[in-house]
This record gives structure tokens, sequence and C-alpha cells, in this order.
């Protein structure tokens, strides 16, 4: 461990001692939802599929989320369950996309999510008043008691350079993989043909969580949609010419799904994660599609929720992602 990554976990060491001395606990169960490094392993498809489950089988889910670099402070609804009540700017990409997702599902963004929880148990009406809560984004969230750590890695990057930060993507050691519940191998579809890759991964994991079930998962294409609200097969973009953008934790796994798809990808335009787009940005997206002569503009679900308020040319569509996963993974989340 370097000098710096060593100050690192000084702080890491404190504020995690803190919140757990202060921690405390809702009157209605929560189910964690998160990751050991920065950048993308698919929380937020993995969050609206376990939300929609739950509906399934018959529970009141709401959404307790911190709502990165949206504006509003405090306990505020970005939905009720019937659309959203805030602007990205306000909510944050990440709860604008489970809002407008997921229908009947409550998502209350908070910093402390401890008092979001409690702001919407007293807030909501019986009908849609929880009876259990989904923390997103939530492994290091040491303030609020949760009663399953549902941890997500990344099949294709699981670790990065294993450096803490600021040095690497880990915002833990890799021994804090021990306290999780269940564990999520997420992209699978691009390592499962590379038995002995998955196999050192698992291996890896077990030397730091023997106890914790683990499943397979992958994000795979849906359809894609536009900002109105239109949609189209992913058989429709077979053969077209596209132009591709993104500003996400892992913009390379978004362009080789966009590739899986059968499109002809003239081009591909990265972005910081959760970048905030301007008007001069789109027009440099536009010029670059006229000039590589493509059809089409697609991004992320997440990107075009800050595209909103800009003027989006009208042949911009983003692509649906959707979260599948092993049989039995369902059941041993909402076991109580």
């Amino acid at each position: 461990m370097t000098l710096i990554e060593g100050l690192y976990y000084i702080g890491y060491s404190i504020t995690k001692h803190q919140a757990l001395k202060n921690q405390k606990k809702l009157p209605c169960r929560v189910l964690s939802i998160g990751n050991i490094t920065v950048g993308g392993t698919g929380k937020t498809p993995a969050t609206i599929a376990i939300a929609e489950e739950a509906k399934k089988r018959g529970f009141i889910p709401n959404i307790l989320t911190r709502g990165y670099k949206g504006k509003k402070k405090g306990s505020c609804f970005v939905s009720k369950g019937d659309g959203h009540l805030l602007s990205e700017e306000d909510a944050g990409d990440e709860p604008m996309l489970m809002a407008n997702r997921l229908k009947g599902v409550p998502v209350i963004k908070g910093e402390n999510r401890y008092e979001a929880g409690m702001f919407a148990l007293s807030s909501l009406p019986l009908a849609i008043r929880p009876d259990i809560f989904i923390l997103d984004d939530g492994f290091q969230h040491w303030n609020l008691f949760r009663d399953k750590d549902i941890l997500l890695i990344d099949g294709t990057n699981p670790f990065g350079n294993r450096r803490l930060l600021p040095l690497g993507p880990l915002r833990e050691p890799l021994s804090a993989i021990g306290r999780a519940d269940i564990i999520v191998i997420t992209r699978t579809d691009r390592i499962r043909s590379q038995k002995s890759e998955a196999n050192s991964l698992i291996e890896e994991i077990r030397k730091n969580n023997t106890k914790a079930s683990v499943f397979f998962a992958e994000h795979r294409p849906a359809k894609f949609t536009t900002a109105s609200g239109g949609t189209f097969p992913l058989e429709w973009a077979k053969e077209k010419r596209f132009l591709g953008f993104s500003g996400i934790g892992n913009p390379e796994s978004f362009k080789k799904t966009l590739l899986s798809t059968g499109m002809d990808l003239r081009g591909f335009r990265s972005y910081r994660d959760h970048y905030r787009y301007n008007s001069r940005d789109i027009g440099k997206i536009i010029r670059d599609a006229k000039k590589s002569g493509v059809d089409w503009i697609v991004t992320t679900e997440k990107d075009i929720m800050r595209l909103r308020g800009l003027n989006i040319p009208g042949n911009l569509v983003a692509l649906a992602i959707e979260f599948s996963i092993e049989e039995g993974f369902y059941d041993e989340v909402f076991r109580q």
C-alpha cells in the first residue's frame, strides 16, 4: 500500500467507524445493492430488476438513493411511483432513470438514507407506504442497517489495478467482500467462455467470503428508445450506421454492447462519468455524426436523462439494458 493509499485508508476507516457507531435501523427490511469499485458494475439495472421482482412477490418497495450530482438537498421524492417529480438536474441521472422506468415504486433521494426512509414512511399514503426498502449504491452507506448486502462485481474488470482510491478504482480493500450476503458477478456473457478466468475470480472471492451465495448475471440489450418515448426492437439497428457516445463509468462495456446488436458503429465518443452535457457538446456530436455519414446517434438511458432541456436531434436513440440473472437469485434476495 502506497502512502497516498494509506492516507485514503485512514480516512476511510475513521468514516466507517463513526458511521457504524451511529448506525440506525428503519422499521422495515432494507436490501442494499452496491460495489467496492468506482465505475459501472450495472447497479441501476439491477436495482430496477429487484424492485420489479419485489412488486411481483407482493411487496411494496421504495428505493432510497443518494442521487449523485443531483442538486436538490434534503429528503425528497424523485417519484411517488407515477413519473418523475424533479428535473434531472435536481434528482441526478440514475434516480431519474429509475423514476421513469418503475411504475408504482417511489424513489426517494437523500444523502442520509435513514432520514429519507423515515420521510417516505411518514409522507406516503398507505397504498404505497413501503414494507421493504432497496438501498441503491449502499455498500458503503454504513449509517443505515441493512438486512442483506448484495455486492456487484464486474466480471470483465473486477478490481482494476487493485489499488485503493485515488490510485485505483477500489473504494475499500478486497477484504470488504467478506461482509456481502449475496455476490453477483455481472457482465458474465463476456467471460463464461473463459472458464479459467471465471474460476479464478470465484476463487479470489472465496478467499474473502466463504458464505455468500454467488450468482452470474448479464446486462442484455433490450430495445432502443427515443427521447419522446418511442421504441425500436434490437433488430431495427442491424447494419444501420451509428455514432455512439456515453458519459458512464464503463464506456468500453457500453461500446461492446452496441456492437453486439449488429449495428455499424462508425465512431464513439467517451465523456467522464455523470458528465453534464451542454449545447456545445450536442453541436459537436451532431457535426461528428454528419462527418461520419451515419444515420443515427446512440447513447445510454442514463445519458439521455442528462440531455433533457437541450436541443436533442431527432435521430438520437438510447439503448435500454435489462438485468438477467441465474434462477434462484430472487429467492435468495427475498428469503427472510
